[in-house]
Parts: C-alpha cells; sequence; structure tokens
C-alpha cells in the first residue's frame, strides 16, 4: 500500500494534465469553430447587399420606362403601365426574399440606409400607379433615390471596411431621336 500512495501524487498530476490538456482541445475546437462560423457569414454578406441593390436597380429602371411613357423621364424605351405591371410585380416579389436576407445579414446601419431607399423607391412607385405627369416631380424623386442610394453604399463600404467610392452620376450622352 506505501508503493500506491508513493505514485498517487503522480497519478493525480496525470490525471489534471489530461483533463486541462482536454479543456485546451474542446476550447481550440470552439473558438475554431466559431471563426469558421462567423467567416462563413461574412462571406454572404457582400453578396446580400448587392442582391438587394440590384432588386432595387430592377424595380427603377422599370419605373424609369413607365415614367418615360408618362413623358416624365427621358429613358428612350418607354414601357406602358400595362406592360409594366408584370414585370413589376416580379421585382417586387424578389425584393422581399432579399429585404429578408439583408434584415439577416446586414448590419444596423446599412439596413436603416436600405429602409431609407427602398421608402424612396416606393414613392416613385406610387408617383407611377397614379399616373402622374410631372416631369419636374419625377426629377425630384430621382434625385432623393440617388441620393439615398449613395448613402446605402456609403454604409455598405464601411460595413466591408471598402475604400470610398465616388458618388458619381454617370453622364450619357443625349439620345436623339431618328
Amino acid at each position: 500500500m506505501s508503493a500506491f500512495i508513493q505514485q498517487l501524487p503522480a497519478l493525480i498530476g496525470v490525471v489534471i494534465g489530461a483533463l486541462g490538456s482536454y479543456a485546451a482541445v474542446v476550447r481550440s475546437d470552439r473558438a475554431r469553430f466559431h471563426r469558421e462560423r462567423a467567416a462563413r457569414w461574412e462571406e454572404r454578406r457582400p453578396a446580400v447587399y448587392s442582391d438587394y441593390a440590384r432588386t432595387l436597380k430592377k424595380t427603377i429602371t422599370l419605373a424609369c420606362r413607365v415614367a418615360s411613357h408618362f413623358g416624365n423621364d427621358p429613358h428612350p424605351h418607354p414601357l406602358s403601365p400595362e406592360e409594366a405591371a408584370p414585370l413589376l410585380a416580379e421585382s417586387t416579389l424578389a425584393r422581399d426574399p432579399d429585404g429578408e436576407a439583408l434584415l439577416l445579414l446586414g448590419s444596423p446601419q446599412v439596413v436603416e440606409k436600405a429602409r431609407v431607399w427602398v421608402t424612396v423607391v416606393l414613392e416613385m412607385e406610387q408617383f407611377l400607379r397614379d399616373g402622374t405627369r410631372d416631369p419636374a416631380g419625377w426629377r425630384a424623386l430621382l434625385e432623393r433615390h440617388r441620393h439615398r442610394r449613395d448613402g446605402y453604399y456609403a454604409a455598405v463600404r464601411d460595413d466591408l471596411a471598402l475604400p470610398p467610392g465616388l458618388a458619381v452620376r454617370w453622364q450619357l450622352p443625349p439620345v436623339h431621336p431618328s
């Protein structure tokens, strides 16, 4: 029995060392799992941001075409409200899942800027549903849309730690009727 008691401190040391080693491995694996999970979601964030912007841009392009039909916009390809209705409905349906993904993965600042931007897009849609013929009013809506879109992109760049981009309106050559 005295030999067992003499070896007991060594045995206790081995058990404590094994438990410590196990705890260190578990903690390390847990930390790695959390890092990898965070990285997976971070990789998805840029796609979510661009998908939402692309969906809104599709709606805005259609709105500009309808506004051109009413004489409010110089878009070269006018589209009647009747022709645009199914395309706008499709765009609105696509906006919902993209918006949900944005709510899930977006930073609070980006989500707020997206909300502000989409509010103007909804006003543009209402302007057209009412059949309004007011080029100056339409230009004011377009300018608000551009300003809020720029705010959205600035928030996205800030969230993704990207360098600041240019808030530039492309100057296209005038379209001359043939």
